[in-house]
């Protein structure tokens, strides 16, 4: 522990593993950063890791993990997984377009693997993993009681218990939420180009993002022996259209989301002498329904009529998966850990509608209907389609010698409607000396196109292509690990990766038929990531980390676009008075290019500072918290996609914001 033993992690191998000798470039945000930091959504936790930005999507402001520069429209090459459970939806492969937010009350820790992971997660680990660990029993012992104000008419409460009934393990969550959400000003829309090619007057830019929305959270865990079970129902209502679904402002459409998911596996890591056995199944429904969504503003005009009461386009999904898995530890082999595993998936994207009030010419351009008409069985977008996967893998934990071991594990994944992918992996780790660890990786990670890439019908823009194969991805990874004195750790990660089949849309061959996905390019990246923490004193903490990334279009040999070159981030936290903490954080997001035929001006930089003071009373007291984001109301935007002729200004984020915080545990 004296030499930074004392963080674990478990989603590098399975198994819970020190971080500093974890066979992946790793980091875990825990409870107590998360309080540190005043953090409100998942979405200010993960900014604060390094590798990754948060991005914005038009779309909801959905949020878009960006991890390494691998940025897309929806950014799927990311999996996010829930205690281990991936939160994939069907359509677009991401976790949802009506995501809202997640909150962060009841996150015990934050586990985040940048690179490919493939070997072991399949599809979408692709540039990175994040597994978000909730509380169990044990660690939301008792009751506790919050409540929550912010700015935008912001309002959080919340109760969470941890205990036993009986010889039963339980932990319970409920929140409660809305916000009004923030509106800065979108200077020009798509309608604004719109007008000007067609002589209206229709937009409603400069006009405010449409970004307010409810929650509701609630989360059951109940442990018995080797088994557990969990329950989770999140809905997303009245969530705001962001910038637009088509780019263009609408401040009357909202979208609602309901997921569900539940889990029960077993696991016995001393089955016998040198057996360990676990299984699991867990299901996942989700609803994407979507209430007046306006793609363009009354008064929109095109050659084949006009539409007085905007073009309204309305598509919704239904889906539910299950996730079978089983895996088996053995260690009776001198030196080695061998683990094996088997698993399938059952994915259904159950039910489509789509209702809408135009319908097309050959060429794609919009026709008034006389008022809303369903078309979910004459010409849906998509129509109802399944997706089974079998796999099985193996890996082992060979200690070479003393200092020396070497992880090395394939797995292979067979998907009923477009074959198979192999993808292995390679982890050499080092023990140097006492206070310094040395890692060689190497990995390959495949994301499967999703539906909406695959067998997206009605859309005259972004058609699905039946013949689609798998994104590629191999990287290559140096990872040092140096304890510089017992209070003092540094890590360093050298990267380079390169990506094949990506899956873009192409300009169909008949001029003015729209564009259709296909594997079209290549990208490579290196980079890398400098990582810090300084317990000063028992006052003083500091803690901090700056990545550098290029990222290369081979067809164009230029920058690849829109994420970040430049990424930095530092936090102090102070401790006086016994019992208050202030942490004051900066966040630096610099150099991110335009893609190759996108003439707008550069994408401008910017820096945010935020403010944290709070409380640690401990049990039966009272703890506090006040926070400030965006402390000098910086002008920071996010980058949407070439050639911007949609959005010119990019995506404005909210200004400066305020929240306050109160919790009582009993």
């Amino acid at each position: 522990m004296v030499y930074g033993d004392a963080d674990s992690v478990s989603i590098a191998t399975g198994n819970l593993q020190t971080l500093r000798r974890a066979p992946a470039v790793a980091s875990v945000v825990t409870a107590a950063d998360i309080a540190a930091m005043g953090a409100t959504d998942l979405d200010h936790v993960l900014e604060t890791v390094a590798g990754l930005h948060i991005s914005r999507s038009p779309n909801s402001y959905t949020p878009l993990y960006i991890m390494r520069g691998v940025f897309s429209q929806y950014a799927p090459q990311v999996l996010v997984l829930q205690n281990g459970v991936p939160v994939t939806t069907l359509y677009i492969g991401n976790k949802g377009n009506v995501w809202g937010t997640f909150p962060v009350e009841q996150i015990s820790r934050i586990e985040v693997i940048r690179g490919p992971g493939s070997a072991l997660y399949g599809s979408d680990a692709f540039s990175g993993v994040i597994n978000i660990i909730t509380k169990g029993p044990a660690e939301a012992a008792g009751t506790e009681v919050g409540l929550r104000l912010g700015s935008f008419q912001a309002r959080d409460a919340w109760v969470q218990h941890g205990g036993k009934l009986g010889p039963i393990e339980i932990a319970a969550y409920l929140r409660t939420g809305t916000t009004d959400g923030q509106h800065r000003t979108l200077e020009a829309d798509a309608q604004t180009r719109n007008d000007t090619l067609l002589g209206t007057h229709a937009s409603l830019a400069p006009g405010g993002v449409n970004t307010g929305g409810d929650a509701v959270d609630l989360n059951l865990e109940a442990g018995y022996g080797q088994w557990r079970a969990r329950f989770g129902y999140k809905l997303r209502d009245r969530q705001g259209s962001g910038a637009g679904i088509a780019s263009a402002l609408d401040p009357v459409g909202v979208g609602r989301s309901e997921r569900i998911n539940t889990s029960l596996g077993w696991a016995d890591a001393q089955f016998s002498r040198n057996w360990g056995l676990g299984a699991s199944i867990s299901t996942q429904s989700y609803a994407q329904e979507l209430d007046g969504y306006i793609l363009l503003p009354p008064g929109t005009r095109f050659p084949t009529g006009l539409f007085p009461n905007g073009m309204i386009g309305i598509p919704e999904t239904w889906e539910r998966s299950t996730r079978l898995t089983a895996y088996a530890d053995y260690s009776g082999f001198a030196d080695h850990h061998v683990r094996v595993g088997i698993g399938h998936d059952d994915l259904d994207l159950y039910r489509t509608r789509e209702r809408r009030n135009f319908t097309y010419t050959a060429n794609g351009t919009p026709v008034p209907l006389p008022g809303l008409a369903d078309f979910s069985d004459s010409n849906p977008f998509m129509r109802p389609h399944k997706r089974r996967i079998d796999y099985l893998y193996a890996q082992d934990e060979w200690r070479l010698a003393t200092d020396w071991t070497l992880t090395a594990g394939v797995r292979h994944d067979r998907y009923s409607d477009f074959g198979g992918t192999t993808n292995p992996r390679f982890a050499l780790v080092w023990d140097a000396t006492f206070d310094l660890t040395a890692k060689l990786l190497y990995g390959r990670a495949f994301r499967a196109p999703s539906f909406n890439e695959a067998y997206s019908l009605a859309n005259p823009v972004a058609r699905g292509n039946a013949n689609l194969k798998p994104e590629t991805d191999r990287t290559l990874e140096a990872a040092f690990s140096w304890q510089a004195q017992a209070d003092a750790q540094i890590n360093l990660t050298l990267y380079r990766y390169e990506m094949s089949n990506i899956i873009r849309l192409v300009p169909n061959m008949m001029a003015g038929t729209g564009s259709t996905f296909a594997n079209q390019g290549d990208q490579t990246g290196h980079g890398m990531e400098l990582e810090g923490n300084w317990n000063v004193n028992r006052e003083l903490r500091l803690v901090g980390n700056y990545a550098w990334q290029r990222s290369v279009d081979e067809a164009t040999q230029k920058d690849a676009g829109y994420a970040p070159r430049h990424h930095l981030f530092g936090r102090a936290d102070w401790q006086f008075g016994g019992n208050y903490t202030l942490s004051p954080q900066l966040n630096w997001v610099a150099g991110r290019q335009r893609a190759t035929g996108d003439l707008r001006k550069p994408i401008a930089d910017y820096r945010t500072f935020d403010l944290t003071l709070s409380t640690r009373r401990g049990k039966n007291q009272w703890n506090f918290s006040a926070a400030v984001r965006n402390i000098f109301d910086a002008d920071a935007r996010e980058p949407t996609l070439a050639p911007g002729l949609a959005l010119p200004f990019d995506l404005p984020l909210a200004g400066r914001s305020f929240s306050v915080q109160a919790s009582y545990k009993l």
